[in-house]
């Protein structure tokens, strides 16, 4: 059965020790902010270790069960260690070393919004109960946590959506569709615009494992001076091409208005509506979500660059976000940007959107 994904979950964490430094353990109980349900626990010994040592590693072990039981969701942190708080809340120094690692590694496994809290000890009695239980050998070994029906796989499958870069059609802002337009080629603007993408994707060059284009002209000029920069082969996928705009293809917006004014009001009306015989929004939904199923399939675990258009990038958004498709009236795209998706199994998430290499300008009017 898939149960809903828990928005928030608390943890709460402890460690000690006994003879400071002396046998140690930890104890980590993860819950579900709105229900208050259990969602997973732990409790390992960890040898000879001090309690702060030993309470830093409850909170590890905490994030640990956050991540595998309830990704994506919002996390609270509380324990009735005011030096692990304060020292995770940035307000006091971490001079240890033992404790500075495990610190960095607790940084590395919170989600960004993390809050860290302070409670009194008797309202952490599950997790100390967890501690002493492992410390009188009444704990098995650390079991591995048991992932939900919502839970991730391991490693995501990053799809890295980059727009094509500006055409002359762009410029003119006239409709510019897939294989059926007129298929303007990337102007020097543009192929300058994807170049500095390129070398920006370049930092991520041993993690991306494949490029792969609509098979539209200027997203494959787009692709191609990617593909070189990372080393990789462009591929083509049909799924991803622009919306085919029919008759409007090469017209402005205000051409279309004083030529179809009736049309185009139907258009702007229903996402069913094909804009001068091409295709519906529905339509380009169906065809973009097919391929994305390819891709997911093909690439399962690993990251690749999809180099599309405006209408396939926001269809991908709207899904990824679960939003009705009509929330692509309501964003906003510029030229050769960026956006990141993740998807663990059939969870995805957005990880960054419309984002422009350092030292371009984030509010430039999309083209």
């Amino acid at each position: 059965m898939t149960l809903p994904r828990p928005t928030k979950v608390l943890i709460q964490a402890d460690g000690g020790s006994r003879g400071n430094p002396g046998p140690a353990a930890y104890g980590a109980v993860l819950t579900d902010a709105e229900t208050g349900e259990v969602l997973g626990e732990d409790g390992s010994t960890i040898g000879v270790a001090s309690n702060n040592v030993a309470e830093y590693s409850g909170l590890v072990a905490g994030l640990r069960l956050a991540a595998a039981l309830a990704p994506g969701a919002e996390v609270e942190v509380r324990m009735d260690s005011k030096l692990v708080v304060e020292q995770m809340s940035g307000r006091w120094k971490i001079k240890h070393p033992d404790m500075q690692a495990l610190a960095e590694e607790a940084r590395e496994l919170a989600p960004a919004g993390t809050t860290y809290t302070w409670i009194p000890r008797e309202q952490n009695k599950h997790a100390d109960r967890l501690v002493n239980e492992a410390l009188d050998g009444k704990r098995a070994p650390r079991p591995e946590p048991k992932v939900r029906a919502w839970g991730p796989p391991s490693v995501p499958t990053t799809v890295i959506l980059v727009r094509h870069g500006v055409t002359p059609h762009t410029v003119d802002k006239r409709f510019s569709g897939g294989l059926a337009s007129a298929n303007p080629g990337l102007s020097d603007d543009g192929k300058d615009q994807i170049r500095a993408v390129a070398d920006w994707l370049g930092l991520l060059a041993d993690r991306i494992d494949a490029v792969i284009a609509s098979p539209v002209r200027r997203t494959l000029e787009s692709a191609e001076i990617i593909a070189e920069a990372l080393g990789r082969e462009v591929e083509v996928e049909p799924g991803f091409a622009e919306m085919e705009f029919g008759t409007w293809d090469g017209m402005t917006f205000a051409e279309v208005g004083e030529r179809f004014p009736d049309d185009l009001k139907a258009w702007l009306g229903s996402l069913d509506v094909a804009p001068g015989g091409g295709e519906s929004f529905r339509v380009v939904e169906e065809r973009v979500l097919a391929g994305l199923e390819r891709v997911l399939e093909a690439y399962a675990g690993r990251t690749v660059v999809v180099v599309s258009h405006v209408t396939p990038i926001k269809t991908l958004v709207a899904h990824a976000l679960d939003a009705p498709l009509d929330a692509v009236y309501r964003m906003e795209l510029t030229p050769a940007s960026v956006t990141v998706l993740n998807w663990y199994d059939d969870r995805p998430s957005m990880r960054l959107y419309n984002a422009l290499p350092p030292g371009h300008d984030p509010l430039a009017t999309p083209r």
